[in-house]
């Protein structure tokens, strides 16, 4: 797969295999998202990777924090998108798309309850990839470097039959993180990545988001 497929293939992962990732294989995807361009080449980001029981324990806790609604306390905080903008039209877009794959009635509070536990679970992914930066950086600057080793992780997985998908929901509750997976608290958790081999026998991994044309989101200046 080239490199030019392998972006325009990639999508999100909603339920993997119970296989496990080989920790070698994660070692060359950590060590091409390495490889991502950062300010100054400050390279900003570290990673941790959990799996196994440690994974399962932060499953369990995430979900009793979500089921005593406890409120989210991500280090990174983000607000939702403009009401009436496009961007929450592409939004509701793929959430239908999604509900109508995963049979899940607008009045469903049940069965949504149980699609929205998909993410503070790393929707069952044998392992995750959890990025932070230091607490003494500013953002957004480093934000920016960590979307590009991002990038480069989900596509590099590509290479060895993986897929993945970015979440904030599994680190709405940093505290459990930080706890479980020993990431200091002079870190700032920013986001994670459930990484495996997919099942592709799960509704939700037939979708196809759609893209904007070109035409709609770029402007051409001194061209004839």
């Amino acid at each position: 797969m080239n490199i030019i497929e392998a972006i325009r293939t990639r999508k999100s992962i909603r339920d993997f295999t119970a296989d496990p990732v080989p920790r070698h294989i994660l070692k060359k995807i950590i060590e091409v998202a390495s490889c991502a361009p950062s300010a100054e080449n400050s390279q900003p980001w570290e990673f941790t990777i959990v799996a196994g029981e440690i994974l399962d324990t932060i499953r369990k806790a995430n979900i009793e924090k979500l089921k005593s609604n406890a409120p989210p306390n991500p280090d990174l905080p983000a607000k939702g998108l403009p009401k009436d903008s496009v961007y929450r039209r592409r939004q509701i877009e793929i959430a239908k798309q999604l509900f109508g794959l995963m049979d899940i009635p607008r009045g469903d509070i049940e069965k949504r309850d149980r699609w929205m536990a998909l993410g503070f679970r790393f929707f069952n992914a044998p392992a995750a990839i959890v990025i932070s930066i230091d607490r003494s950086l500013s953002y957004p600057r480093p934000i920016f470097d960590i979307g590009s080793s991002t990038q480069n992780i989900c596509l590099a997985a590509l290479h060895y039959g993986l897929g993945t998908c970015i979440a904030n929901q599994g680190i709405t509750y940093p505290e459990v993180l930080h706890e479980f997976a020993k990431i200091p608290e002079s870190k700032r958790i920013v986001i994670s990545i459930a990484i495996g081999y997919p099942n592709w026998d799960f509704p939700a991994n037939k979708v196809v988001s759609n893209r904007e044309p070109v035409e709609n989101i770029t402007s051409w200046i001194g061209f004839e």
